[in-house]
């Protein structure tokens, strides 16, 4: 009798875990602030995502950027409006305005001519930390441009950077952001790197040439020290050595405002020390070579990209006019998923972000803007990995903050192929991000930046086309759909097809 109640309990217990799996839905049942989960029929049911074939989709990217044009001027054009209008891989431009980096462009032409360097900025998390994806974008514009040189570093750098290596002496560092170990000062001159060193007495920064696998040859030309300072004593007084030149001393009288010294040496060094004698707030040192173009990495590990408005506004708007700052790039969102749970916080965050915004537009008036949206992350959902719960929405909620801001937007998200990409980047071989399934390897860092500075120098080649083209022709063909073009035949349609200024990126 005991082994058939034995056997009908059984029984009992199967039959309802099988209703039990048939009917429970697969994405749970919320109970307060907890999901019951069970396995479930639905479940079972449903079929795997597809899997994002990375090496198809780096492929697709790169090709995207290149001009398949015949003989005539017509094909290039053509090339161009499509690419305006349609290529997701695109940066996405406030009211579609072509001419945006125009003025920039022309800037950049000029700087070698003129011996003068004109700065990007580029901000960002921990993405970018080690000088990941700016040293790749640094080398394509420096190619093309000219500039050389790590460029700005801060005088204490918390993580080594692929581009130069350093070291400090007799300083002491501040940081806006950071964790509980880092300090704080007690105002809030923090400068565009959002930290500075007090030198007190005397102090020293020494650098010299990377040795790095990963760092562009670019990087080790060397022939212009500076130093980003403020609220120094009277009689301050900073010195350089490198390789055994003689350089002069450069003297200072009290200023409580932003200063900028600069040695300029006959030929490229290899390592150099600079000596601090008296008190100062230490912003940067910057690590330039020739004329042209020169990106400066910030990384923020963990930061959201909504700090900017703690810093002081003169210390940012003096420095950003002494440096020549004409390209700031923020590339954020990724630290902030973890708290997005609806859109109504996605909302809070782009309010935030666009009082960011608004400050940087006031503290570097002469500065366009580019955002770089956050890549595909992903973590585990039911045993089974996926894109973050919320980021494909804040992705094109970014992108629709900016450009209502006049402020361009790189998709880096949809670059690597959407949802679901981040978990391929990981199984790729060579791998091109680490197996927390968040940041790049420095494989995958160099193809999002080469594919960066595609997009980037992409403009720039329909910029030197216009400059063939007769503007208003450009507005009337590029506002013109293909199927109106058999109706008109201009002029320019029979001359020589365009050679694009962008076969360096290869």
């Amino acid at each position: 009798m005991k082994s058939i109640k034995t056997l009908v309990f059984v029984i009992s217990v199967m039959l309802l875990m099988g209703v039990t799996w048939y009917c429970f839905p697969a994405e749970g049942i919320k109970l307060g602030n907890h999901d019951l989960r069970f396995p479930s029929y639905a479940e079972s049911q449903m079929g795997e995502e597809d899997e994002v074939d990375v090496d198809a989709v780096l492929d697709r990217v790169s090709q995207s950027f290149e001009m398949t044009c015949s003989e005539t001027m017509y094909d290039s054009l053509s090339f161009f409006r499509d690419y305006l209008k349609e290529n997701p891989n695109r940066i996405y431009l406030p009211e579609d305005d072509y001419t945006y980096f125009d003025t920039l462009f022309g800037l950049f032409e000029q700087a070698k001519g003129k011996g003068h360097t004109y700065r990007i900025m580029h901000y960002g998390d921990s993405q970018i930390e080690m000088d990941r994806i700016s040293s790749v974008l640094r080398q394509r514009l420096q190619e093309l441009f000219g500039g050389s040189g790590p460029n700005m570093i801060p005088a204490i750098q918390a993580v080594p950077t692929i581009s130069v290596r350093q070291r400090s002496d007799n300083l002491q560092r501040y940081t806006l952001y950071g964790d509980s170990t880092t300090r704080r000062a007690k105002h809030n001159r923090y400068g565009v790197m959002s930290q500075f060193c007090q030198v007190v007495g005397e102090g020293s920064v020494s650098f010299s040439q990377t040795s790095h696998s990963q760092a562009f040859d670019n990087a080790k030309a060397i022939s212009t020290v500076s130093v980003l300072l403020g609220h120094n004593s009277k009689g301050f007084k900073a010195t350089l050595r490198c390789d055994g030149l003689s350089l002069e001393p450069k003297v200072l009288d009290a200023n409580n405002d932003v200063s900028l010294i600069t040695w300029d040496l006959p030929v490229n060094v290899r390592q150099g020390v600079l000596n601090f004698k008296g008190n100062a707030e230490i912003y940067a040192v910057l690590l330039d070579g020739e004329p042209g173009v020169a990106i400066d990495n910030v990384a923020l590990r963990g930061c959201t990209g909504t700090i900017f408005t703690r810093i002081n506004e003169n210390v940012m708007r003096k420095s950003f006019d002494l440096l020549d700052t004409r390209l700031i790039i923020l590339q954020f969102g990724g630290n902030r998923m973890p708290s997005i749970t609806s859109s109504s916080s996605i909302s809070t965050y782009l309010r935030a972000l666009e009082s960011q915004i608004d400050y940087v537009k006031r503290v570097a008036p002469k500065a366009t803007l580019l955002f770089i949206g956050p890549a595909d992350m992903s973590r585990s959902y039911n045993g089974k990995l996926g894109t973050w719960k919320g980021l494909p929405e804040l992705n094109d909620s970014l992108r629709c903050m900016a450009l209502r801001n006049n402020v361009a937007y790189w998709d880096m998200f949809n670059v690597m192929g959407g949802e679901g990409s981040m978990v391929q980047w990981v199984r790729h071989k060579p791998a091109l991000a680490g197996p927390d399934y968040i940041h790049f390897t420095f494989t995958g860092a160099q193809a999002i930046g080469t594919d960066l500075a595609k997009s980037f120098t992409t403009y720039y080649d329909f910029y030197k086309l216009r400059q063939r083209v007769p503007s208003q022709e450009v507005i009337n063909f590029v506002n013109r759909s293909a199927e109106e073009d058999v109706k008109y035949t201009p002029y320019w349609m029979l001359m020589p097809k365009y050679q694009p200024y962008k076969n360096f990126i290869e």
